[in-house]
């Protein structure tokens, strides 16, 4: 079942669809797997030239700028803008450069509870339009080994990913328990946007047959 956009409920969006500020695979899954219908068109913000901040603040502040780089260039749709980090003692942990980088978050999460943030905007250029949530999951990770952690640092997984792992992927071996959302440790609290889209009447669920 997927949901609707309703040009007549709003007539500026002439059946455009909700644009996605992103190139992430995991939040092009989600989307669809959630029966959205969008288009991807990537911000040009670059995510290394905004300093670290408080995680909330971080995630929050680069999820507005993602957005409103794409709604400016595209007046008159929705753009949804998002930014996922991990952070452990309000250390954020980015990607990691090298094994040994993964290596070192890796054994730093091993065996404790840290945190996934994930910021999202929905900008919409009528001048007034903008929502900023940020939303948080408690990940607890299981005691790792060396053994473990040299095995999953050589599958090439954690590259490419904050916190060195991917909780969809091979990693979910490394997750003892989690509190909160499943969908916003992946890239994206879907329940979160889909209740705004809603809200806002930017989508609106399929009339019954």
């Amino acid at each position: 079942m997927a949901f609707w956009y309703d040009p007549f409920m709003n007539p500026a969006m002439e059946k455009d669809r909700l644009i996605l500020a992103s190139i992430s695979p995991r939040r092009k899954y989600l989307l669809e797997q959630a029966g959205i219908d969008f288009e991807i068109i990537p911000s040009a913000v670059n995510e290394r030239s905004v300093p670290l901040d408080q995680p909330r603040r971080y995630t929050a502040g680069l999820s507005l700028a993602k957005a409103r780089d794409v709604s400016e260039r595209h007046p008159g749709r929705w753009v949804l803008g998002a930014d996922t980090i991990v952070a452990i003692d309000d250390q954020i942990l980015g990607k990691p450069r090298n094994r040994d980088s993964a290596r070192s978050m890796l054994e730093q999460l091993s065996g404790q509870t840290h945190q996934v943030y994930t910021g999202f905007s929905i900008c919409h250029r009528d001048g007034i339009t903008h929502h900023t949530e940020v939303v948080a999951t408690d990940v607890t990770f299981k005691s790792l080994s060396k053994d473990e952690i040299d095995w999953y640092i050589h599958t090439d997984e954690p590259f490419d990913k904050a916190g060195a792992y991917a909780i969809q992927g091979l990693g979910t071996f490394l997750v003892r328990r989690i509190n909160g959302s499943y969908t916003n440790v992946v890239g994206l609290p879907v329940c979160e946007v889909i209740e705004y889209l809603l809200r806002h009447k930017v989508i609106r669920m399929p009339q019954r047959q």
